[in-house]
């Protein structure tokens, strides 16, 4: 039935993508499907990198920038250098449901998104906190430092963001007006790490004490120009198809278990805590850190 509602020629539906969970290519797709109207609206106007895994995730698979040899004319794509490929690349646009499921059919597990869009790529429209905890620290350490994070940002007038990493950390991200440049924001970002790390003893903010253990990483360093972050509702790959899931700022007081947010359940999830995220970009004012952003 999907087959005639879309441009795209499926292969090998039947294709066990996820072992332990028996999920197959067919029922990936679906998801995806499914998710499109919260997903495509984060993926728009952004060139984008996946990780696919042909094979299944518990089989070796490749990061991807590039679009591949047989891309059809109708996906479209844009050519831009890449600073860490240190070349041209032609990047995918994924502006529509027949892209989304294009890319679900090339088992593109996973889907990362960059914190601009590509008519001002130097211009981000998100801050991004990448909350990681280090062992022994868990997600419900990690859950700790993003509520004193979402404090931090409360009284600095912004509004943010939480989602789980589909991993063992958390996202939050903050709404911004595409007026700042990625140093400025990257600086932003780190400030307020510098400033949790003060009132913290289980925070760290430098890249240099990022394998600390017991200690919980309050990330900046993504918001660089070229940097990615994992799509929400993003599929991860990990044997339980966990989905990097939008989620409210109260379920953090609930002690959330990432591995419920999956292939299985988030479709059900009625409620979509980010559904105004982009209705309200907010200007970060010079009194929020004490000089000019």
């Amino acid at each position: 039935m999907v087959e005639k509602l879309t441009k795209v020629n499926f292969s090998n539906l039947d294709k066990v993508l996820y072992p332990k969970l028996k999920i197959t290519k067919g029922q990936f797709i679906e998801y995806y499907i499914r998710m499109a109207p919260r997903v495509l609206p984060f993926l728009r106007d952004r060139p984008l990198v996946v990780t696919r895994y042909p094979e299944g995730v518990d089989k070796e698979g490749f990061y991807e920038k590039n679009a591949p040899e047989g891309t059809p004319n109708w996906v479209k794509t844009i050519r831009l250098y890449s600073h860490s490929a240190r070349h041209n690349v032609n990047y995918v646009l994924c502006d529509d449901l027949d892209t989304l499921i294009w890319l679900a059919n090339l088992a593109a597990v996973e889907v990362h998104m960059p914190l601009s869009r590509v008519n001002e790529l130097e211009k981000p429209d998100f801050l991004f906190f990448d909350v990681d905890p280090e062992d022994p620290c868990t997600i419900d350490n990690a859950a700790e430092v993003a509520l004193l994070l979402k404090e931090k940002l409360d009284t600095l007038g912004l509004k943010s963001y939480v989602k789980t990493s589909g991993k063992k950390g958390l996202h939050v991200l903050v709404p911004i007006e595409r007026r700042y440049t990625f140093d400025q924001t990257r600086a932003f970002v780190h400030a307020i790490g510098i400033r949790l790390m003060k009132e913290s003893d289980k925070v760290v903010s430098e890249f240099s004490d990022t394998k600390k253990p017991d200690r919980v990483f309050v990330d900046y360093l993504q918001n660089s120009q070229g940097r990615t972050m994992v799509c929400p509702y993003s599929l991860r790959v990990s044997p339980d198809a966990p989905v990097s899931t939008p989620i409210e700022w109260s379920d953090l007081k609930k002690k959330i278990k990432p591995a419920e947010f999956n292939i299985q359940s988030v479709p059900g999830l009625s409620k979509d805590p980010w559904k105004t995220i982009f209705d309200n970009p907010q200007r970060l004012e010079a009194k929020t850190l004490g000089e000019k952003v």
